[in-house]
């Protein structure tokens, strides 16, 4: 199952965002703002793609891993999918 327009329309408006404290942060180091000034905004936009991957980690364990109208073997593939990427981020 895809995204509803509204979650997509939330996931895009979040990207927006995250772009937006990008720019800002690139800004700030072109004009030589301080160190704590970058650090605070880098956390906020980690903090901003933590979320993003949460939402979307969320979507696929509810869509794939624990529908019932998924079959097993698609529900264990969708796991390990899930796995790999997990581990591939943490690692």
């Amino acid at each position: 199952m895809q995204y509803t327009d509204a979650e997509r329309r939330k996931l895009v408006n979040r990207l927006s965002r995250i772009r937006g404290q990008l720019e800002a942060m690139q800004g700030a180091l072109t004009q030589d703002a301080p160190c704590a000034a970058l650090i605070q905004q880098a956390t906020a936009c980690r903090g901003a793609v933590d979320g993003f991957i949460a939402t979307v980690v969320e979507h696929h364990i509810r869509q794939h891993v624990a529908a019932p109208q998924q079959g097993e073997r698609a529900r264990a593939e969708a796991a390990e999918e899930l796995i790999r990427v997990v581990h591939a981020y943490l690692t």
